[in-house]
């Protein structure tokens, strides 16, 4: 039982930090500076989005890692990308101008995901004040009914989270091989030989969010076998 124990642990985590660990890996291997790129990753983006019509979006450098930012229209994007010229500073570049694309076209699910994203951690906060309330209504009010009920909406606020992350997917997808990739490939950004290693990246991309999902399903469910 131990052992089966131990190795449940070990799949678990690879496959939370599975996902999380081919996204970096993927990165690190295309990411060498090219002396034959004519431009970094931020005088891409700044070009791509003036070819779209949206010199109103501007380009950042960046800490908080590389995202559009549709509240201030902004792409941002870390100092490899931004100051690189490597095949990953490109398609990044590429995939985060495909989000500002998206946002100019009025893309359903993206504005869906920024929607729920601004109500996000006000959920999270509502959430936790139920589950922690539960005692105190248990003590003091004695109604079952009641702490299911607020087991339950605090469940359901939480599984929001879940809800954005499988939204977010295929909205990182679009970006990436429905936006960057035609972008890079029509516009000759790359030479067809590193077409392939820009597609990895762009994969790449667009996984980053599934271990956020797969640690937000695992939240719920350490959370659901307590309750229990």
């Amino acid at each position: 039982m131990p052992f089966l124990i131990a190795l449940g642990a070990i799949a678990l985590a690879a496959l939370i930090f599975g996902p999380q660990f081919w996204v970096r890996s993927q990165m690190a291997r295309h990411a060498a500076d090219r002396s034959d790129f004519p431009g970094t990753g931020g005088e891409l983006a700044t070009h791509l989005l003036e070819r779209a019509g949206l010199s109103g979006v501007a380009v950042e450098v960046t800490d908080r890692g590389d995202h559009y930012d549709p509240i201030d229209k902004v792409v941002r994007l870390s100092p490899d990308i931004h100051d690189g010229r490597s095949v990953t500073a490109v398609a990044v570049a590429a995939h985060e101008v495909g989000h500002a694309i998206q946002h100019r076209d009025g893309d359903k699910l993206l504005m869906t995901r920024i929607s729920m994203a601004s109500g996000a951690r006000t959920f999270e906060i509502a959430a936790g004040v139920l589950l922690a309330t539960v005692p105190l209504v248990l003590t003091f009010v004695h109604s079952l009914p009641l702490v299911i009920l607020q087991i339950v909406v605090a469940l359901a606020l939480l599984a929001s989270r879940l809800v954005m992350h499988l939204i977010t997917l295929p909205v990182e997808f679009d970006a990436s091989f429905g936006k960057a990739l035609p972008i890079l490939d029509q516009g000759g950004y790359l030479p067809p030989a590193d077409l392939p290693a820009a597609k990895s990246v762009l994969r790449a991309a667009a996984l980053t969010y599934v271990a956020s999902a797969l640690v937000t399903l695992l939240d719920l469910t350490r959370i659901i076998r307590v309750l229990r």
